[in-house]
């Protein structure tokens, strides 16, 4: 009874859900600030009613219905920040040891510009 209870309001979110994403253009599908009221309505309908009727969650009904809304309207957003990769190797090298031949010129600066202030006073 739980099951199918849970079946039936889950259809309910789901409706409701989709009901919220006909106010969403299709430029703004991939927008946070736009989607995640539906989206957060979506998983909080989803989540109290199991809790409500001592339901697991999350459960196979409840990831069938979010992976629903990604292949439905999610599935064509790309991730906002592209993807690093390592340098390659030769630009890594010049990375790490130009540093390395600094210090030596930097510490020999400290040294010869403290002696220099030493011999004023």
């Amino acid at each position: 009874l739980t099951e199918r209870n849970y079946t039936y309001i889950t259809q309910k979110c789901w409706d409701y859900f989709v009901d919220l994403m006909r106010n969403v253009t299709t430029a703004e599908l991939c927008e946070w600030k736009v989607i995640s009221r539906p989206y957060s309505e979506l998983q909080g309908c989803l989540e109290s009613w199991a809790d409500h009727l001592n339901y697991s969650y999350p459960n196979a009904l409840a990831e069938q219905y979010i992976f629903q809304s990604h292949h439905r309207y999610f599935h064509n957003c790309t991730l906002e920040h592209p993807v690093y990769f390592d340098p390659p190797e030769d630009v890594l090298l010049a990375m790490i040891i130009a540093p390395i031949c600094l210090i030596p010129f930097l510490v020999t600066l400290v040294i010869w510009r403290s002696k220099d202030g030493k011999a004023q006073a």
